[in-house]
């Protein structure tokens, strides 16, 4: 037997199709570190409404334009999401999540030292959401690649770090204000944001990173079409004609819009209404708990398989935007726990399935280049929502036609994801089969397309000399002339 060289072996793995997911193993260790760092990135972003208030109180601005700090920095991570995954397709997602941890921590720490709002802005907005950007598609897509049967409960489990921030953070940033005024409380954020740092370096890659395999498949052809290719592959761009992923990211801007509301006005809706800072940072908290409860049951009930994710996902959105619109009747504190409750379930429930229905859709060779497209469009409704419900609260005087507004996101975004393509049968669609680079309605086209080779019209068999039947059987024993006019056949 002849033994392969160490650059042929080399070459046989980068060029080899991706490793099948392990389904556990190591894969739980990365499922922790999702933990940890959605609990810093997002569990981080609903506590801030806390600082909210001494905002206000501090620049002497108004709702709205402090609710551009948390508008600014959800949009950035957003939109800055298809960079991260183009920059994992290239490096790995290893150090792309330590870099984006050591940014977010960065943004804070300068945040402590702002004295105007606009440092605010460039801080908490831009370096902390460019740091987010670049720690939670990438992660979110490792965690995806451990597994498949059981994703939707993984992506559950690690999505709970969330709800047990938001529980956890409301009274603990209550308190860190208390103590250290706002500034010394920011300070101590950026120092909890770097343990994002040490998340990244817990993922262990499954297989190259797509350019590595890409890169070696064009290495023959022209530079600038190589480099052309590369970066339309590393950032997906042929998604963009593909009518699914338009229609779901449509969807999921909508319930963007809506879906981060409630955490930037909720605290200072139940202080508007009479409650102490301490009971409105506890209805925070406890819509966190329930917060945690949904994203469990929501994995474990996905992976059982009795309903398709897309359904599941309508009604848990649907039900939030129903319980948004009924926020503003919680006027006595009791009926505001119920409601957020309610509320809480509901968002932590459809949060794991908003990411799991994603390979459903495109594929799963093409799923961390969607994450980070469907990111990027969405931040359009994470910039814009919470700015105009703080111009509403200013523009009435109460945060009322704010959760109305926010319900009825949810609500239009679940409109929209009934229109996916194959969302009324009940039963799931075969898989996308693989692609490099084109889009599916491209290659169905081809596929149409008449072959060049086959001919209009075919001669008989009987007609064919025995000659030729030997060439069509593959042992042909005598040449075929040209001149023989009354004998040809189509090749």
């Amino acid at each position: 037997m002849v033994m392969a060289t160490p650059q042929e072996k080399q070459e046989q793995q980068e060029s080899s199709p991706q490793v099948m997911a392990p389904d556990g193993g190591w894969g739980w260790v990365v499922v922790g570190a999702l933990f940890v760092a959605s609990a810093l990135v997002f569990g981080l972003i609903r506590s801030l409404g806390i600082f909210f208030v001494e905002f206000v109180q501090y620049f002497g601005e108004s709702a709205q334009a402090v609710s551009w700090i948390t508008s600014i920095g959800v949009a950035v991570q957003q939109l800055f999401s298809p960079i991260g995954t183009a920059a994992c397709n290239v490096y790995g997602a290893r150090p792309v999540v330590m870099i984006g941890g050591f940014l977010s921590g960065l943004g804070f720490i300068l945040a402590s030292q702002a004295t105007t709002l606009s440092h605010l802005y460039l801080t908490m907005g831009l370096i902390s959401g460019i740091g987010w950007a670049l720690v939670f598609t990438p992660i979110i897509a490792s965690v995806m690649q451990y597994f498949t049967t059981r994703r939707s409960l993984a992506m559950g489990l690690g999505f709970t770090g969330i709800g047990l921030a938001s529980f956890a953070f409301s009274p603990l940033f209550q308190y860190l204000v208390e103590v250290y005024a706002w500034r010394g409380a920011l300070f101590i954020l950026g120092g909890l944001s770097f343990n994002m740092i040490a998340c990244g370096a817990l993922i262990r890659p499954i297989g190259n990173p797509k350019a590595v395999v890409e890169a070696k498949s064009s290495s023959n052809q022209n530079k600038c079409s190589s480099l052309c290719s590369r970066i339309y592959e590393c950032f997906e761009i042929s998604l963009l004609s593909h009518r699914g992923f338009l229609t779901y990211t449509l969807a999921i801007t909508f319930f963007n819009a809506g879906y981060f509301i409630p955490y930037v006005h909720l605290v200072a809706h139940s202080r508007n209404i009479g409650f102490s800072e301490y009971q409105a940072a506890f209805v925070i908290s406890v819509t966190g708990v329930s917060d945690i409860v949904g994203r469990v049951v929501s994995g474990w009930a996905s992976d059982l398989g009795k309903m398709r994710m897309p359904h599941m996902l309508t009604v848990w959105t649907g039900l939030l935007g129903i319980f948004l619109l009924l926020i503003p009747l919680g006027v006595t504190y009791s009926g505001l726990l119920v409601v957020s409750l309610a509320y809480g379930f509901c968002a932590g429930a459809m949060t794991p399935l908003a990411f799991a229905v994603v390979p459903e859709i495109v594929g799963m060779d093409r799923m961390l280049g969607a994450l980070g497209l469907l990111q990027l469009l969405e931040s359009i409704g994470g910039l814009l929502g919470a700015p105009f419900s703080g111009w509403l609260k200013d523009y009435t005087g109460s945060y009322t036609a704010s959760f109305v507004v926010a319900g009825s996101f949810l609500l239009l975004g679940t409109l929209i994801t009934s229109t996916l393509p194959h969302f009324w049968s009940c039963t799931r669609p075969s898989p996308p089969s693989p692609k490099s680079s084109q889009d599916a309605s491209v290659e169905e086209g081809l596929l149409k397309q008449p072959l060049p080779c086959v001919p209009d019209k075919q001669c008989p068999v009987d007609d064919i000399p025995y000659s030729d039947k030997e060439w069509c059987d593959g042992h042909l024993t005598e040449p075929v002339h040209k001149e023989e006019k009354n004998n040809s056949v189509y090749y």
